[in-house]
């Protein structure tokens, strides 16, 4: 089979697995939902047949399971899309959104308004305060970018390494400031600190899956037309640039764009490893590296897989759960370290 056939294939069966795993994860919790009453319920949401679903079912479905799916669909999709779009800047195939220190500037905003929220946030309305780990959290993400940036950009463009480097400087000072924030919690913020760094998406609501879906979707839309510019850069910047791409402006733009959906998957969600970096190396491995198939295969596969980490999640302790950052790093630290080992045999 040609690369070409062999994309078309993957998109399309991509684009199958990820609503069938969307109904099979509604369906997947302590109680148990068919796969029909959830059909069902949806075609009479749509107002296009009558169905007899007990309320009991309804509520379920439709107040905690669907949106909590939604969400991880976004998330998903956003943080392997992120990853794909690193990959392509920093032609590292072992970048992922983390590197330039987005989700550690996340990360420290939110543990502020975990731990000084009740002080700092008492005079704001309620609403703010009720939203204050996620306004934080992507405050944080927007600002450690904005940093960044500035260090990595001098009046001959933007040094990609610089960014680098300092998203590295970034990640220790925000890994410093969440351990001081640690010291000084007591033991019921410090049990609130660290279940929000293991990540979740128990949370979700109608508003959060709203409110995520009107700002990542559209960036996740934008990204995917930048496969062509990606696949160019690959070649270096100087061969990009002869072939008429502005390449600072492309990438100022994916660096913004893709600390826009790392900022707001990790104030919805808190910290979830893994996604960013595996997902675009399992559709590398099985079209290539052509950027305008691994973008939306990227997210496509992302949403899927953080769907099938949740509802592991969901069931592996039931009744309880566990938090869906540790199912990721579960999956996603073996497969890390079979790519180092392979590499490692590369180059002896």
């Amino acid at each position: 089979m040609n690369r070409s056939r062999k994309s078309t294939t993957l998109l399309v069966g991509l684009g199958i697995l990820l609503p069938l795993t969307m109904i099979f994860s509604v369906g997947t919790g302590p109680i148990s939902i068919p796969s029909g009453d959830i059909i069902s319920l949806l075609l009479e949401r749509l107002g296009l047949i009558h169905s007899d679903i007990p309320e009991h079912t309804r509520l379920i479905v439709e107040s905690i399971r669907l949106p909590r799916t939604l969400l991880g669909v976004l998330v998903g999709s956003s943080l392997a899309i992120g990853g794909a779009a690193m990959q392509g800047l920093f032609r590292n195939p072992l970048a992922d959104p983390s590197i330039i220190g987005v989700a550690s500037g996340a990360a420290l905003g939110a543990a502020i308004a975990i731990v000084l929220g009740g002080v700092l946030l008492s005079d704001f309305p309620v609403l703010i305060q009720n939203y204050s780990v996620s306004l934080l959290a992507f405050t944080g993400s927007c600002l450690t970018t904005f940093v960044v940036y500035k260090m990595g950009t001098t009046s001959n463009g933007t040094s990609v390494a610089t960014m680098l480097l300092a998203g590295v400087a970034i990640t220790a000072l925000a890994g410093a400031g969440l351990g001081v924030l640690t010291y000084i919690s007591d033991d019921s913020t410090l049990r609130n600190l660290t279940f929000w760094q293991m990540g979740s998406i128990a949370g979700a609501t109608w508003n959060s899956v709203l409110i995520c879906l009107s700002l990542l979707a559209p960036v996740v839309l934008l990204l995917c037309r930048y496969g062509s510019i990606l696949n160019a850069m690959l070649l270096g910047e100087s061969e990009a640039r002869h072939l008429g791409i502005n390449v600072q402006s492309a990438k100022l733009t994916l660096i913004v764009l893709t600390a826009l959906v790392v900022g707001v998957s990790v104030s919805v969600a808190g910290i979830i490893g893994f996604v960013g970096l595996v997902v675009p190396h399992l559709i590398r491995m099985m079209v290539g590296p052509d950027h305008k198939v691994l973008l939306p295969a990227s997210a496509m596969l992302g949403g899927t897989l953080l769907l099938l980490a949740d509802m592991i999640a969901r069931v592996i302790v039931s009744p309880a759960e566990l938090p869906i950052g540790i199912v990721t790093a579960l999956m996603g630290a073996p497969f890390f370290i079979s790519l180092l080992w392979q590499q490692r045999k590369r180059i002896a």
